[in-house]
């Protein structure tokens, strides 16, 4: 992956950024508010060999650089730490004072820094004057010889001691400032990592890659859709009912030399979508003058009734068992050309029925009396009835629901289709996410709602008389249906 895909990831999953940036500054301060103030005292040591001359001055210098080390060594003894608890007994014991000292020493200097670190200002001031004194007097004691010569180093205070006036630690600005980044760092490394492991359909172009068909339409997400899942009346005017005349736009177009005008509208999985998307695309191509024939194939989980309105307990499953004719239970829906076949009583064996003769015959005798048949089917990997259908018809049309099916489950969907040699017209991105300026764009260019009664716009004949084909291409544009035509 490139930096894009890195930074789209972490642009998409902007609040996991957040909640892990909030968390890291409420840790850091909550760090800052309970960590005890601690204050340092220090004082530096110069350390020096008497000598004369040019050379013993040099020979000298070198002796106190070696000394120094040492005498870093000798500030954090055990016995330094015990003279200064007898000389000065502040409630520490020797070990605790111990641990206080810390020594550093410049590079190439014979300077020796110590420093006391309390969170007792007075305390650590105390310690520090106590420990320059003592110090020096044990150097002079382990320096002097045992035949009571004068010492060979010569230890002086040249800084302090003196105490810091503010806490060194903590450090608001330094915590807060640290827990900023490492929160940014966490929440995008968090972001990216989630978004690498997400397996679910996120967007249309993973979802195109995984079918190996064209994307034919991306239908945005609405909160009302639920109560009002048809693209009519106000609803007509939304985003999701312009996406929806895009994809019937792009439907009729994907293949201008071998037009589909028996579509297989199907899913991976139950819950996509794909129900409201065929009867949406029957509306929009009705609206647009075509002659539409929707049928209900689900006949395990029927809904087109339903979302319609109309009576469903006569149709399909009756027809195909010789107990009706298709001209007696199919139903005008609306004042469009849109007729509906519903699904009809319940079948012990959808997937026999479906998949029989009688199913074939009908196809091709309703292809003839419609200029578009759309077919809602079942969920592709529950049960095989879509596939049975699907291969019957000129192609399918697969919906998937964006950020609920997973890349696996929508390969395997069309992997159904290919094995079984059928023709993929495309797929459709199913309430998926609109950004804030497409939702603009649209919005600066929505109409006016029409008054009630309107007539169909004018170019409506036009355009079908130039996509039509097929049976009945004359008709188109009037908005009414040929029952006559039909079968009985």
């Amino acid at each position: 992956m490139d930096v894009r895909t890195y930074l789209r990831l972490i642009r998409r999953r902007w609040w996991i950024v957040l909640i892990t940036l909030v968390v890291a500054l409420a840790t850091a301060a909550l760090i800052t508010v309970r960590t005890t103030p601690r204050y340092v005292a220090s004082v530096t040591f110069f350390v020096a060999s008497p000598s004369q001359g040019a050379t013993d001055a040099y020979q000298g210098s070198l002796l106190s650089q070696q000394r120094v080390k040492s005498y870093a060594d000798l500030l954090t003894s055990d016995r330094l730490a015990q003279t200064v608890v007898t000389a000065n007994p502040l409630g520490l014991t020797a070990e605790q004072v111990r641990r206080k000292v810390s020594t550093s020493t410049p590079p190439d200097t014979v300077l020796l820094e110590a420093s006391v670190t309390d969170t007792d200002r007075t305390r650590a001031l105390r310690l520090t004057q106590t420990l320059s004194v003592k110090f020096t007097e044990l150097v002079q004691k382990v320096e002097t010889s045992s035949g009571g010569g004068s010492a060979p180093m010569k230890i002086e205070v040249v800084n302090g001691p003196r105490v810091s006036s503010a806490p060194v630690s903590p450090q608001p600005l330094r915590n807060l400032a640290l827990g900023t980044l490492l929160g940014l760092l966490a929440g995008m490394g968090l972001a990216v990592l989630r978004g690498v492991a997400d397996v679910r359909m996120r967007d249309g172009d993973n979802l195109q890659r995984t079918t190996g068909s064209p994307l034919l339409g991306e239908i945005p997400f609405e909160a009302d859709a639920k109560s009002a899942p048809l693209i009519v009346g106000e609803a007509a005017l939304s985003a999701r009912a312009e996406a929806v005349r895009k994809l019937r736009t792009n439907l009729r177009f994907v293949d201008v030399h071998e037009p589909a005008r028996v579509i297989a509208v199907t899913s991976a999985m139950q819950g996509e979508g794909k129900t409201t998307m065929a009867c949406n695309l029957a509306i929009a191509l009705a609206e647009a003058g075509w002659r539409v024939l929707l049928i209900d194939a689900d006949l395990r989980r029927p809904k087109v009734a339903d979302y319609l309105g109309l009576d469903g307990g006569v149709g399909l499953t009756d027809v195909l068992i010789s107990d009706a004719q298709v001209g007696d239970v199919v139903q005008r829906w609306g004042d469009r050309s849109l007729l509906v076949l519903p699904s009809g009583s319940a079948p012990p064996n959808p997937s026999e029925l479906l998949g029989s003769k009688a199913m074939g015959d009908l196809l091709l005798t309703l292809r003839e009396s419609a200029d578009i048949v759309v077919i809602d089917t079942a969920p592709l990997l529950a049960v095989t009835d879509g596939v049975v259908v699907a291969v019957q018809a000129d192609g399918a049309l697969l919906v998937t629901r964006q950020g609920r099916t997973s890349r696996t489950q929508v390969a395997a969907a069309a992997r159904s289709l290919h094995s079984v040699s059928v023709r993929l017209l495309g797929c459709v991105l199913n309430m998926s996410k609109v950004t804030k300026a497409d939702r603009y764009q649209y919005e600066a260019y929505r109409v006016p709602a029409p008054a009630t009664g309107s007539a169909v716009p004018a170019d409506r004949a036009a355009t079908a008389a130039r996509d039509g084909d097929g049976a009945g291409v004359d008709d188109v544009g009037h908005g009414t249906q040929d029952l006559s035509r039909l079968p009985r």
